[in-house]
């Protein structure tokens, strides 16, 4: 026997200003967020509701971002660096790092730290990229297929890499322990 469900109400909930702030606590106390990605949230709950309160939408949801600053729950600097972090650590190039701070909504005055500390760590992310692709010296065997090797080195370029480590990195032929090891040393020189 077929249960029926009642049919969804998709009219617009109310919101008001005090509702707005429960909504934005709950989102920082679940997510670590900038202020303009907490900002889009905010923007995007009231255009999806019915705004109840007397003072305009866009004032509240800025007024709610500089209360959660001065509570210290949103950090920029903070932010741009755990995330630029993360990205480098995951095998990501400067170029994707700085693309994605930009889409968070990062100030350059923000990201500058983090940024730096990508290119820093550079030569670590490709190598970590590479062996988590299984790529030039980590490969089964050698790539001597050029089709092949320009997919991994757009692959390179996909990740943020700069065109030339991709190349050089991936000039090294599988199983060259020495060449290895001199990578990994300028790596940890970083």
């Amino acid at each position: 026997m077929p249960k029926h469900r009642a049919p969804l109400d998709r009219s617009r909930k109310p919101l008001g200003a005090a509702k707005l702030d429960e909504l934005a606590l709950a989102y920082v106390a679940r997510f670590a967020t900038s202020r303009a990605k907490l900002l889009r949230y905010l923007s995007r709950k009231v255009r999806e509701s019915e705004w109840m309160d007397e003072i305009d939408a866009m004032t509240a949801c800025e007024a709610v971002a500089d209360r959660m600053e001065r509570l210290r729950y949103l950090d920029d600097r903070q932010y741009a660096a755990m995330r630029a972090g993360a990205m480098t650590r995951r095998g990501l190039g400067v170029r994707r790092v700085r693309a994605q701070l930009h889409v968070d909504g990062i100030a350059a005055e923000d990201s500058g730290e983090a940024i730096e500390a990508a290119e820093g760590a550079a030569v670590a992310a490709a190598i970590g990229f590479a062996r988590r692709r299984r790529f030039g010296p980590f490969a089964v065997r050698a790539a001597d297929d050029p089709a092949l090797r320009e997919r991994q080195v757009a692959a390179f370029a996909r990740a943020g890499h700069s065109l030339a480590l991709a190349r050089r990195i991936l000039a090294v032929p599988p199983g060259d322990a020495d060449a290895l090891a001199a990578l990994d040393a300028e790596a940890a020189l970083d």
